[in-house]
């Protein structure tokens, strides 16, 4: 079953979520309900909420309780892209203008800092402490993921293993707690919520990957924002540090990586992007990707059979081959 036939079985329940998500930000402040709707109007894949609710499906399916999980992460994940525009100076996202592009970097700020807010008021109205303190670690763990980008922007001495504990903060674990959680509101046991949080976190890991190698290798129509846009804001991923550590590129793709960081962003990525697609470090962030989502689908094999066990597989396997 591909993607599009799993959100429409769905589409009752995500439509509902949809719906929550608008009303959560919308404010009796014109500027900050509009500022607050502009990425929502924006669409996205929804990735968070379709997995709260198929991980719902191991246990007592409730949608009045999931969502209170589902619109609670989604709003998190906005509010850090709100921000993150802010730090990268990203002028687009999703094919339309960012909150800091439309207005300003304080419009942008404070929207973000209330679209938090909201998700902390609607997560209290679970009764269960648990899913506070998992969702309170992963906020401040995505907070230091940002920090750790930020002061290794253009830092082309990174480690891999540097780059990897960075996504996992600020992908990974927002994927990862969207499994766990939405068990855990639908009362599943702790041993399935553990399962479908490792399933989670490594199909998170892949995502972010694969999102990395298509800011490399897709288009502008495609990707919703011009190629190369992680060079410019200096986040060296996985591919450009694969291939800083390659013999007959590294030298050359250095010298561009220069250029850029000395242009303050304004520099052109052409030559950098064609070294990074000729080089080893595509195929082998390709490759660890795949590692990544075999071991989400392994995750999956002990929980019993059903639709919903399907579905996560057949997700894993769009974030393993997608291209947009």
């Amino acid at each position: 079953m591909n993607l599009l036939q799993i959100y429409a079985k769905l589409k009752s329940d995500l439509d509902a979520i949809e719906a929550k998500l608008a009303s959560s930000v919308t404010s009796d402040h014109a500027l900050l309900s509009d500022a607050s709707t502009h990425l929502l109007k924006a669409g996205g894949k929804r990735i968070r909420p379709v997995v709260v609710l198929l991980a719902g499906k191991f246990g007592d399916y409730r949608l009045d309780v999931l969502e209170k999980v589902a619109v609670p992460l989604e709003l998190i994940h906005m509010a850090s892209l709100v921000h993150d525009d802010v730090i990268d100076n990203a002028e687009t996202r999703r094919g339309q203008l960012t909150v800091k592009s439309k207005w300003d970097n304080r419009i942008a700020m404070y929207t973000g800092d209330y679209i938090y807010g909201k998700a902390l008021a609607l997560a209290t109205e679970l009764p269960n402490p648990q899913i506070h303190q998992i969702l309170s670690h992963a906020m401040v763990q995505m907070c230091i993921g940002e920090m750790e980008q930020i002061r290794d922007f253009f830092n082309t001495d990174q480690s891999v293993r540097n780059y990897l504990l960075r996504i996992r903060r600020k992908t990974a674990l927002l994927i990862a707690i969207s499994c766990q959680l939405g068990a855990i509101a639908a009362g599943a046991d702790r041993k399935t919520a553990n399962c479908l949080y490792r399933y989670g976190y490594n199909m998170g890991m892949a995502f972010q990957i694969r999102d990395d190698l298509l800011d490399l290798l897709g288009t502008e129509k495609q990707i919703g924002k011009p190629p190369g846009s992680d060079i410019k804001q200096g986040n060296m991923t996985l591919p450009v540090l694969l291939a800083l550590k390659e013999p007959g590129h590294s030298e050359e793709l250095l010298a561009e990586i220069k250029k850029i960081h000395e242009s303050n962003g304004a520099g052109e990525t052409k030559r950098a992007l064609n070294i990074i697609r000729k080089s080893a470090g595509i195929h082998i962030a390709d490759e660890m990707a795949t590692r990544y989502i075999n071991k989400a689908i392994e995750a999956l094999s002990s929980l019993p059979s059903i639709p919903a066990k399907k579905n996560l597989t057949d997700i894993a396997h769009f974030v393993g081959k997608r291209n947009y």
